[in-house]
């Protein structure tokens, strides 16, 4: 059964994300109430945050998927990571007062996220509100698993050769699932992306290292060999 009230908010379903991790509906319901917070739906394809521009809000995805990536001038897209049902973005820039993002926020598909002013999380947790503390402990794990996840990126992509970045990747995933069959959660041109390599480059040389004995593929399913 899904615990909500007049305003709508699947109270439930927002206790179980990473910011109110913790918390039962009753509680994330009484600690919302004294939030500054809106709700906004998003279409596939459609921006959510602009780079360049200061923001004071996280976002937390209730359904759907945001992803994180920067673009240049001439049109190269870097994808940095994707925020799921659950999850947070944003949240280094919201705690910094008129700091711009230096990334665009796209809906990978159609999405619903909750939005939540920063600078009043901070107010209630200063004025002696002890219990809007859980949230402050909830984001500031956040942040620090993100500064992990950037840098086993910075790992991945620290190869200069193709098949050092693949291996790399493709080895971490192996350790998250604890299997050599793994599927990994983006399709060709996304893995490109986030490991900054050009798309047929890449599908080149995962073919080369599927010849060579290393892996077999298929779509997003590898099979990881021991040679």
């Amino acid at each position: 059964m899904n615990y909500k009230n007049s305003n709508g908010l699947n109270y439930i379903l927002i206790s179980d994300t990473a910011l109110f991790q913790g918390c039962s509906p009753v509680e994330t319901e009484k600690l919302l109430s004294g939030m500054q917070f809106f709700t906004k739906a998003y279409k596939k394809g459609v921006p959510v945050y602009h780079a360049g521009t200061p923001v004071s809000d996280i976002g937390i995805v209730l359904h759907g998927v945001v992803q994180i990536e920067n673009n240049d001038l001439w049109g190269n897209k870097n994808i940095i990571s994707l925020a799921q049902a659950g999850e947070v973005f944003a949240e280094a820039y919201a705690c910094i007062p008129r700091e711009p993002m230096m990334v665009d926020v796209i809906a990978l598909e159609d999405c619903e996220i909750l939005f939540l002013n920063v600078p009043r999380l901070f107010q209630l947790a200063s004025s002696g509100k002890g219990e809007y503390s859980v949230l402050i402990r909830n984001l500031t794990m956040i942040s620090a698993r993100k500064n992990l996840l950037l840098s086993r990126r910075i790992l991945h992509t620290s190869s200069k050769k193709i098949r050092g970045r693949l291996l790399s990747y493709l080895s971490h995933q192996a350790e998250l699932q604890g299997s050599r069959y793994i599927d990994i959660p983006l399709n060709r041109q996304q893995l490109a992306d986030y490991l900054s390599l050009d798309r047929s480059a890449l599908s080149k040389e995962l073919a080369k290292m599927k010849q060579d004995g290393l892996l077999d593929y298929h779509k997003n399913s590898f099979v990881l060999k021991n040679v």
